[in-house]
């Protein structure tokens, strides 16, 4: 179960949108203030926070900045009628991961939810799967169907870096520099022969395709 932390002190709007994430599957716990939130978080482990900005005594902004020095993992989501850039400036700049502008869409913080969720999942869990594919970083290991698949730590690292990103272009120039190291002197041509090797091991993969971005590098798309 997705446990979800509600901080906003209007009681109406958190009430509503604790029971949306409710009825939506999520475990969700409204707290009026940060004071609040702080003493919930100090009891309880959550996977998610949901926070508007002007609040008594301290605000969203002070309540994101003391959780990023304890969590710079725990996806924050700012929900304010604060519609000005500086705000939201302000919120990315101490760490926030998403912000909505109230009145909001109930069924829009939804999808911004799960596609938070998602994204953490990756870097805390460091698991990819996407269809019959299995992808463990933290045991560099590869599974289609539950049978395990030798890839090379390059290999891996390649489909790892196209998967964490879907339909973002990587061109030669950024998978070379990165594994294999800027001052590599290897042809911009091994990135095409490994891309060539991961589609041939990974050919029984039914949840994506590797693209060829003529002339740029490579996508991942998902089918």
């Amino acid at each position: 179960m997705v446990h979800i932390l509600v901080v906003e002190d209007e009681v109406k709007l958190n009430q509503i949108v604790c029971t949306y994430l409710n009825d939506s599957g999520f475990q969700a716990k409204g707290c009026l203030s940060a004071n609040e939130a702080y003493d919930e978080m100090y009891n309880n482990l959550y996977d998610l926070i949901i926070s508007d900005i002007m609040m008594p005594k301290i605000d969203g902004f002070e309540f994101a900045r003391s959780v990023r020095q304890v969590n710079k993992n725990i996806p924050i989501l700012f929900m304010s009628a604060k519609d000005d850039l500086p705000s939201k400036q302000k919120g990315f700049q101490l760490g926030i991961d998403d912000y909505m502008v109230k009145p909001i869409e109930l069924a829009e913080l939804l999808l911004r939810v799960r596609a938070l969720l998602r994204r953490a999942n990756i870097e805390m869990e460091r698991k990819i799967t996407v269809g019959n594919l299995v992808l463990d970083a933290d045991g560099m290991s590869a599974e289609i169907d539950g049978v395990e698949v030798a890839l090379t730590t390059r290999e891996f690292n390649i489909i790892y870096k196209l998967l964490s990103y879907p339909k973002k272009t990587f061109s030669r120039v950024q998978l070379m520099d990165e594994f294999w190291g800027i001052d590599s002197e290897t042809s911009l041509r091994a990135v095409d022969v490994y891309v060539t090797k991961l589609r041939d091991k990974l050919s029984a993969c039914d949840g994506f395709r590797i693209v060829t971005v003529r002339g740029l590098g490579y996508k991942v798309v998902l089918q």
